[in-house]
């Protein structure tokens, strides 16, 4: 627990305490689950059946970021603690408005968040792992129209009888969407179709229903189907939106008997694939059969025209487009038809939408589109990129359903670098929480240097020229380059980016005083790396004329850092390096000229030879007017500070000379007293 802050607990949950807390280290707001368990062997076992629950890849199902043990001392009891993401939103918030207000839910609202519910609870079904804790509540709302489940439990857990019976007691809802058998400690997949029939349920009366005729409703569908029967009447009297469909799924979902239940497939083909139900989420490929091998090879030996009508007759069979394009990626360039193939980008776009769970097809999509994407800007650095915010907002929902792929994470921070470089979009990256998630990896990756390598080249381009829509995130930036550039101390390309990542939030002013001078040691151990990279050094200058212009103590660490050597010595280095480039000379000028604004700091500037230095550089360069501006604002204040240390010394000679003089007595009345 001393990774995290507790701001404050929220209402206790059926399993134990649920807090709110802060990680430390990103400031990431969390959720950690505080289970008491039994004993030692009850906690292991519920710790090795909630372990693969950290390797779901779903963009609807909120994931475990962690699971570990405390000790409370107080009880001397053993906790099991959970990690999970925090959310502000959930169904729950939803119902109990629309019950307030008396008012329907929006039919195509609600068919997109079943269709997502749906798709997650396939998910969870297909890989053997039942919810077990299905109710409104544990669905989280992360935006408007995208939800998430969350809460997953296991079995050792659920069957804390003691704990169920006092929970039942506190808060009779808590259990009402609970399957009859999953009262008896009994669980399987059939109890989640049970408790997402009474969402559903939840759903299509709460126009008509308060929370306490809902919770005794669900309760006494346990015993008998005839109240089921009375509110799917009423609600066909009310003219409920999509009512024929509930009546004809809902008793199908709500059987006492677990068995005779439908499961969640078969919900998914009643609603959305014989039904009029509509989601862009729902994976219609696994509802459907495969395309053999033999037909999909024969489609595919065409061209690229052919491939691409393949992939459009195709786009819910992932084994299709999968085939195809493996085979784009093997055609020659000159055959591809670039610059832009006509619908090539935004039939791979569909096809990564549609199969955002499988891994290969995304890996691959992501190749394909960085082929495409590089091979045109090469040629044209001007072309235009076909991308829209939604296309992007896909792409990081992918990135975030695959939160373990590196490989996936590097190319997508590629992709995104290049879309951002192209298209304005930087405004509503930032709002899709894209510094959110480079947050995350920088942090989750510091040691995977190719991630970090395309995290701190995304920042570049996100940061250039961008209006920061919300400071909070870009705040804690430095903090991670700076953790980034220490892990890798010999890397040049990362100390490259960091420089440039370093200059930019300087700049904008998103940098802490105290981080003031470990980023001057950074910046200059990167110039000593790599002094040959003429964009580091650049970069590097930049940022550090950018810091001693708001920072005495910055420019002090520029003249004598605390791991030796002199920032001059290597300054002048660098000029021997470049004096033939303006840029370079210039940015050294810049930061010569902040130097020299700190009295305190000419005296060392006139002992390491910069007066000569910056007489040298008038002298090369004239027609560089901010050169020139910059490098006689510094000769100006080291010559003032040369004549000022003159007129020193001959005000010191002359204190000196009068001292040294014979003094020669005075009578009272003013006449000089002879001896």
């Amino acid at each position: 627990m001393e990774k995290y802050q507790i701001l404050y607990q929220l209402s206790p949950g059926a399993l134990g305490v649920n807090l709110v807390v802060e990680e430390l280290a990103t400031e990431a707001k969390l959720v950690i689950k505080q289970v008491e368990c039994l004993d030692e062997h009850h906690t292991n076992e519920a710790l090795e059946e909630l372990r693969p629950l950290l390797k779901l890849q779903h963009a609807h199902i909120s994931l475990y970021q962690e699971l570990f043990i405390t000790w409370n001392s107080e009880v001397s009891s053993l906790s099991l603690c959970l990690v999970m993401e925090y959310s502000q939103g959930s169904l729950q918030m939803v119902i109990q408005s629309k019950r307030e207000e008396k008012t329907e839910m929006d039919p195509k609202w609600m068919q997109e968040i079943l269709g997502q519910m749906l798709d997650a609870l396939e998910y969870l079904h297909q890989l053997s792992i039942i919810h077990r804790n299905l109710k409104p509540s544990n669905i989280s709302l992360v935006s408007k129209n995208h939800c998430k489940l969350q809460d997953l439990s296991s079995n050792a857990m659920m069957t804390h009888r003691a704990k169920w019976n006092v929970r039942a007691e506190e808060d009779p809802f808590q259990k009402s969407w609970m399957a009859p058998e999953a009262l008896d400690f009994t669980f399987s997949q059939m109890s989640d179709v049970w408790s997402l029939g009474c969402i559903m349920l939840d759903m299509a009366s709460c126009s008509f229903l308060n929370a306490t005729e809902a919770m005794y409703l669900r309760k006494s569908l346990r015993q008998n189907s005839g109240s089921l029967k009375a509110i799917l009447k009423t609600m066909e009297e009310k003219h409920i939106p999509d009512v024929e469909t509930f009546s004809s799924l809902l008793p199908l979902m709500l059987q006492i008997n677990p068995l005779d239940r439908i499961t969640i497939k078969a919900v998914v083909r009643m609603t959305f694939v014989s039904g009029s139900f509509k989601s862009s989420c729902v994976a219609m490929t696994l509802h459907q059969q495969v395309v053999p091998e033999i037909i999909t090879n024969i489609l595919l030996e065409g061209n690229v025209t052919s491939i691409l009508e393949a992939m459009e007759n195709f786009p819910s069979r992932p084994e299709v487009q999968l085939k195809a394009m493996k085979r784009l990626l093997q055609i020659p360039e000159d055959q591809l038809g670039l610059p832009w193939p006509k619908g090539l980008v935004e039939v791979v776009v569909t096809a990564m939408k549609l199969h955002e769970r499988i891994l290969d097809l995304q890996l691959c999509a992501c190749s394909l589109l960085l082929r495409i994407l590089s091979h045109v800007l090469v040629q044209d650095a001007e072309a235009q990129v076909p991308w829209d915010i939604s296309i992007i907002c896909s792409l990081l929902s992918i990135m975030r359903s695959h939160s373990d792929s590196e490989q996936l994470i590097t190319q997508g921070y590629s992709l995104l670098t290049i879309i951002s470089s192209q298209v304005q979009v930087s405004e509503e990256l930032q709002k899709a929480g894209l510094f959110e998630l480079i947050l995350e990896h920088l942090y989750r990756f510091s040691k995977d240097r190719d991630i970090c390598f395309s995290a701190l080249g995304l920042l570049w381009s996100l940061l250039v020229d961008a209006v920061i829509v919300n400071k909070d995130p870009v705040v804690k930036i430095p903090a991670l380059v700076i953790q980034v550039l220490d892990t890798h101390p010999t890397d040049a390309e990362i100390a490259e980016a960091g420089c440039a990542v370093f200059w930019l939030l300087s700049l904008l002013g998103c940098m802490s005083e105290w981080q003031f001078e470990k980023v001057v040691e950074l910046l200059l151990q990167s110039i000593r790396l790599s002094q040959e990279r003429v964009l580091l050094v650049n970069n590097a200058y930049r940022g550090l004329a950018s810091l001693a212009k708001v920072s005495e103590l910055a420019a002090f660490r520029v003249v004598m850092p605390q791991d030796g050597g002199s920032g001059l010595t290597l300054l002048q280095e660098t000029y021997q390096l470049y004096k033939d480039d303006p840029e370079v000379v210039e940015n050294l000028c810049m930061l010569l000229a902040h130097l020299s604004s700190y009295k305190e700091i000419l005296p060392e500037l006139e002992s390491s030879g910069i007066r000569a230095l910056v007489r040298e550089i008038q002298g090369r360069f004239t027609s560089s007017l901010e050169l020139v501006s910059y490098a006689e604002k510094a000769s100006l204040s080291l010559e003032a500070a040369l004549h000022s240390s003159q007129e020193r010394k001959l005000c010191g000679a002359a204190v000196r000379e009068e001292a040294a003089a014979p003094k020669v007595p005075f009578l009272p009345e003013g006449r000089p007293h002879l001896p």
